[in-house]
């Protein structure tokens, strides 16, 4: 069975990796991926407040992109406190942990994504994930640090129990897949004009994202839509 990913979106401050591997470790958790470090990778500042957990840091994956981090991913979630204006579900930890479970257990791998220290993950960075968990945390003050985030979903997930696999299960399709559909139908519309007005672009993108990250599509669904779209584009025929 896999494990889950722990996805770590423009860490700042080496230390705070270092303290995130020794949570990650604390519960067994080993697949450590960076999107864009500020400090670049290794980080020498990581070794010390990792306490030992040194086979998480030296197997830990760089990637410049969100979208390359999750490429393997079937569900990924965004941890964030903050509203979104976008429609997105939302999970306790509990509910996203038993979803994880059950994905894993059927083959699927599940990525857990958080965002840098000050500023937490962005829209666009939210929008490329299925879903997202909060805790209840105090309104008033409710930043967490990095490791302690981490550590809250690792528990949760550790004691969360392994469901047995459903009979002849479908699973999602890897983010790879869904990114190729985005990308191509970005594309086409780009062609014809679709993001007007310009300043309302990104807000569009970020919809048809989202539209696809709910849907849930399989492997073979995407392969069809993907077909149905290069058709679409051809010239009629005469």
């Amino acid at each position: 069975m896999t494990q889950p990913a722990i996805i770590l979106v423009r860490p700042q401050l080496g230390e705070n990796i270092g303290k995130t591997a020794r949570a990650m470790l604390n519960i067994g958790l080993s697949d450590l991926r960076l999107v864009s470090p500020r400090d670049g990778w290794p980080n020498p500042d990581a070794g010390p407040p990792a306490s030992g957990a040194d086979i998480v840091l030296d197997k830990a994956q760089v990637f410049q992109t969100l979208s390359e981090a999750v490429s393997d991913c079937q569900r990924t979630y965004a941890t964030t406190v903050r509203p979104r204006d976008m429609i997105k579900d939302v999970f306790t930890l509990e509910e996203a942990c038993g979803q994880s479970r059950k994905l894993e257990a059927e083959g699927g791998r599940i990525g857990f994504i958080f965002g840098p220290e000050r500023s937490g993950l962005d829209n666009e960075e939210v929008a490329q994930s299925d879903a997202i968990i909060t805790v209840p945390v105090n309104p008033n003050f409710g930043s967490l640090n990095l490791a302690q985030a981490v550590i809250l979903v690792a528990y949760e997930y550790s004691r969360t129990k392994i469901p047995s696999p459903a009979p002849d299960a479908i699973l999602p399709a890897p983010k790879a897949a869904l990114a190729g559909l985005h990308d191509q139908l970005s594309d086409a519309l780009e062609a014809r004009g679709y993001f007007y007005p310009e300043d309302r672009a990104p807000l569009m993108r970020r919809t048809l994202r989202n539209i696809l990250e709910r849907a849930g599509f399989s492997s073979q669904e995407l392969q069809t839509l993907r077909g149905m779209v290069k058709h679409l584009l051809r010239p009629p025929k005469a």
